[in-house]
């Protein structure tokens, strides 16, 4: 279902200080029906405004949104009024945080949490919510379901407080879930599990997920397609295997080598950092200042994110 969540033309700046800053530049992204997309970059590419867009939750001012669409099931949710988007957020469209200490209210037990936002969407008695929440602790596989709805957020680890964060977020029935670095915060044996439920629930409940990380190794583990991110912009996008075994665009290739590949791997940082050179004017392609591969030809306007093989798109003067 090609049309199920497309984005088109969608450009979003901010207004501060220094003048106007350009955050997002997405020409077009389709995610398919039951699919795991990844979206990769580092801090600051704007990954996250991307999801608060979704969700129109991103603050009006500072950003502006400039043009584009966000078509979901055939609307496009950058024209629904807020009341429209109330029903659709939980109901359609849930998101998992990055932190759940800082999304979790502190002087609620997480049962109390979980009832609310249930009772607030679906039209039920407390006592169903509670029984529904239950399910939902059981679930996300945390035992002692019962115990665990009298819990405050602060009584739980990080990997059971991120648990409740996703049983929140499906349960109102969201088809298509977006989750904001899930596992930042996390240990890596916590990680794993966090990555191994959520691919679960997604083949058990047939949900979407748009999977936001800075790390290719955690999208190599569950996604089915990913687009690396930079600057507001795909910069690599196709299968993980075409993208990981075959990449193509300079800081793709950058993501993968700042990877140790074992513990004794030292990160060659000369492979990685590149002198800065900054672009006289600002027409040529965005990572020119970073980039390991540039000459004049990179000055070129930005370049398109064109199909090299398969699925394999690059947006890249120096990939034919």
């Amino acid at each position: 279902m090609d049309n199920y969540f497309a984005v088109k033309n969608l450009r979003v700046n901010f207004r501060t200080f220094e003048g106007i800053k350009k955050v997002l530049d997405l020409e077009a992204l389709n995610i398919y029906k039951g699919e795991t997309f990844g979206l990769v970059g580092e801090s600051g590419s704007g990954k996250s405004v991307f999801a608060l867009t979704i969700l129109g939750l991103l603050p009006i001012p500072p950003g502006v949104i400039e043009s584009g669409e966000i078509i979901f099931q055939g609307e496009n949710l950058l024209k629904k009024k807020e009341e429209e988007m109330i029903k659709i957020r939980g109901k359609k469209i849930s998101m998992i945080f990055q932190d759940p200490m800082s999304t979790l209210n502190p002087v609620f037990t997480v049962g109390d949490q979980i009832i609310r936002v249930i009772c607030n969407n679906e039209k039920i008695s407390r006592k169903q919510a509670e029984k529904k929440a239950l399910n939902m602790i059981e679930l996300v596989k945390l035992p002692d379901a019962k115990n665990i709805l009298k819990k405050y957020p602060h009584e739980l680890s990080g990997g059971q407080r991120q648990r409740i964060i996703i049983a929140i977020a499906l349960s109102c029935g969201a088809e298509f879930l977006i989750a904001d670095e899930p596992t930042r915060n996390l240990d890596v044996t916590i990680q794993a599990g966090i990555l191994k439920l959520i691919d679960e629930l997604k083949k058990e409940l047939k949900v979407t997920v748009l999977f936001i990380a800075n790390n290719l190794g955690l999208v190599s583990a569950i996604c089915n397609r990913v687009g690396i991110f930079y600057r507001g912009r795909i910069v690599e996008m196709g299968t993980v295997r075409e993208v990981i075994k075959n990449p193509r665009h300079p800081y793709t290739l950058t993501l993968l080598k700042a990877i140790p590949k074992n513990k004794e791997e030292k990160i060659d940082v000369s492979r990685i950092l590149v002198k800065s050179e900054k672009l006289q004017g600002s027409s040529g392609c965005p990572y020119f200042e970073r980039c390991l591969k540039r000459d004049e030809t990179c000055c070129n306007g930005i370049p398109d994110l064109k199909n090299i093989e398969g699925t394999h798109c690059v947006a890249c003067y120096k990939v034919n």
